[in-house]
């Protein structure tokens, strides 16, 4: 994929760097100081009629995202997803976290990193891009990441709609002062566009989760300033497509808060997808990050890396 020109850290910046060992046994940790819920999964088919895509030679058709929502559902707690499950509804309303997916693969492919969001009390809407996902017609197309900040921006409001919608299955499941945004990879680029583009920025993200991201060109431009929402990042220094120098050139530029974990000696996909205690310090860390600044949960804080890999924690609250 394209990246920007890299910048190092500016050396004058003042940063609290915690260094450690980092990693947990069970992905379930990353929430013990939060109530764990049952997690519910429904398809949503968004329609933005203001946009259309051609597939092939066929004629023009509306810009159609299929969505995945994983939610807190009622229910004892588990690693399973329950398709249609009854929302947690006398428990919420929950912040919502709209994930956009890599190049060439599907929501699903991140499925345990987001039913431990939705788990640890999140709604998280993870749609499939038309034109880059695995199942793209044809093929999938990088070029279309252009399109897909504006796609994240619609999933939002299809979702607050539907909270918003007495008949709907997750009515009142949203908190509409608590949205943020997350992505991988090419998702991370058209979610970084979301919270902080020049022109593309939505003002109703809260805090964005940048995992293996880079600014995009064609997109108006980047707005770091004061008052944007809070980041968290997080970079594999192994990662052989989304090269560490693109990750430290937006973060440098970024307002406080902010926090960049290094992922020593891992790559592209695999800490966000597999396993692991790469998987579950991304876990851990993403879940401390939006209970502090999405959630608001008195005395939450981005914890530091623990014990059994070794990461780098770089914040500046």
């Amino acid at each position: 994929m394209r990246r920007p020109a890299a910048h190092r850290l500016a050396a004058g910046l003042a940063l609290a760097v915690l260094v450690a060992a980092a990693g947990a046994s069970q992905l379930h940790a990353a929430a013990q100081h939060r109530p764990r819920y049952a997690v519910g999964l429904r398809v949503m088919r968004i329609v933005d009629a203001s946009r259309e895509i051609r597939r092939g030679r066929g004629a023009p058709q509306p810009r159609t995202l299929v969505t995945s929502v994983w939610y807190p559902a009622a229910g004892p707690a588990s690693q399973g997803d329950v398709a249609r499950a009854a929302p947690a509804s006398s428990a919420g309303p929950f912040p919502l976290v709209v994930f956009g997916h890599g190049f060439a693969v599907r929501p699903s492919t991140y499925r345990l990193l987001l039913h431990a969001w939705a788990e640890a009390g999140y709604v998280v809407a993870a749609p499939a891009f038309p034109r880059e996902s695995a199942d793209a017609p044809g093929g999938p197309q990088r070029a279309d990441v252009v399109n897909e900040p504006r796609d994240i921006s619609v999933v939002v409001s299809a979702l607050l709609r539907a909270s918003a919608d007495r008949t709907d299955p997750l009515t009142g499941m949203i908190a509409t002062a608590g949205i943020a945004v997350a992505g991988h990879s090419d998702g991370a680029m058209a979610a970084l566009a979301a919270a902080y583009g020049a022109r593309l920025r939505d003002p109703r993200i809260r805090a964005a989760v940048i995992l293996s991201g880079a600014r995009m060109a064609g997109v108006g431009g980047f707005a770091f300033r004061s008052g944007t929402p809070p980041l968290l990042a997080v970079q594999g220094t192994a990662d052989g497509l989304n090269a560490p120098r693109s990750t430290d050139a937006f973060f440098t530029l970024a307002a406080r808060p902010k926090y960049l974990l290094r992922l020593v000696g891992a790559g592209h996909l695999a800490p966000y997808v597999q396993p692991g205690p790469w998987l579950a310090l991304v876990t851990r860390t993403s879940i401390g990050f939006l209970d502090r600044y999405t959630a608001r949960v008195p005395g939450a804080r981005v914890p530091t890396p623990g014990s059994a890999q070794r990461a780098t924690l770089v914040a500046a609250p």
